[in-house]
């Protein structure tokens, strides 16, 4: 019963990941796709997960929570089970903009409890390194220009509110160009430091099991990412722009700063 609550529960990661795929195009597009198909499988994937979570208390005895991948999951299992009420109560379908990534990635954990046949090929376990840091230096250079246009955002601003002409950045954008910059940047960084976050996790669960999921570093890792998508939040279905998100942006690039100084380690990993 245990397998194959750990089946049930990878399958859900499956649909859920269907709801992350919406969120990915909808911070990346203007026009948003259409909610329907992405409801319905997070829908379908949350029954699954309720599922899983029953029969891993019947076969536990008890409230599956003693360990970590166990509370990530149901951790991610009550998140869904709050979009869902949610919606049905207030169609607050932008909500899923934040708890369709979260919950796929916090069940994505949680569906590692058994282990899995080690890399039967180094050149595939090196490739998939290697896609990983791609990922993540891509996501961050998008971050940086994020920045950079977070600081010009702020200083335009302030040339127009003090009607003095500027002595330097004298030729800025407009406001509303700047704002743009932000918000595209800000969505393909998004897309990519997810998808290097998945990378990344996939890569060390078959690395190394679970012993990663305890490494400081991959908490800072995973704060990073979770304030990144409060940020894609804030902008996307909160509607924050001009000063509000300009600074959010620029706490990100240090948080995401702090981590690239965590992750030196990797160096050692490739020189393999």
């Amino acid at each position: 019963m245990f397998e194959s609550s750990v089946f049930w529960l990878r399958v859900a990661v499956v649909l859920y990941a269907l709801g992350l795929g919406h969120t990915t195009v909808t911070v990346l597009r203007r026009t948003p796709l259409p909610f329907a198909p992405a409801f319905w499988a997070f829908a379908v994937g949350t029954v699954l997960h309720m599922v899983s979570v029953v029969e891993m208390w019947f076969a536990l005895g008890h409230l599956p929570a003693d360990n970590f991948l166990q509370s990530s999951s149901l951790c991610g299992f009550l998140l869904a089970l709050t979009f869902l009420f949610t919606y049905w109560r207030y169609r607050f379908d932008s909500l899923g903009v934040f708890l369709f990534p979260l919950v796929f990635l916090m069940s994505l954990v949680g569906a590692m409890e058994l282990p899995v046949a080690s890399w039967s090929n180094q050149s595939v376990r090196g490739a998939w390194l290697l896609v990983h840091v791609l990922l993540v230096l891509l996501g961050y250079a998008a971050l940086v220009v994020m920045a950079m246009g977070s600081v010009f955002y702020l200083i335009q601003e302030q040339h127009l509110k003090s009607k003095k002409p500027p002595v330097l950045f004298a030729r800025l954008p407009p406001l509303g160009t700047l704002d743009n910059l932000i918000n595209r940047s800000m969505g393909l960084g998004f897309v990519l430091l997810t998808l290097a976050t998945i990378a990344g996790s996939m890569w060390a669960f078959i690395e190394s099991g679970t012993r990663w999921i305890g490494e400081a570093k991959v908490a800072i890792s995973l704060l990073t990412w979770a304030l990144v998508l409060l940020m894609v939040f804030l902008r996307t279905a909160a509607g924050w722009r001009g000063r509000k998100a300009a600074l959010l942006s620029l706490a990100v690039i240090g948080c995401s700063a702090i981590t690239w100084a965590a992750h030196v380690g990797l160096r050692p990993l490739l020189a393999r």
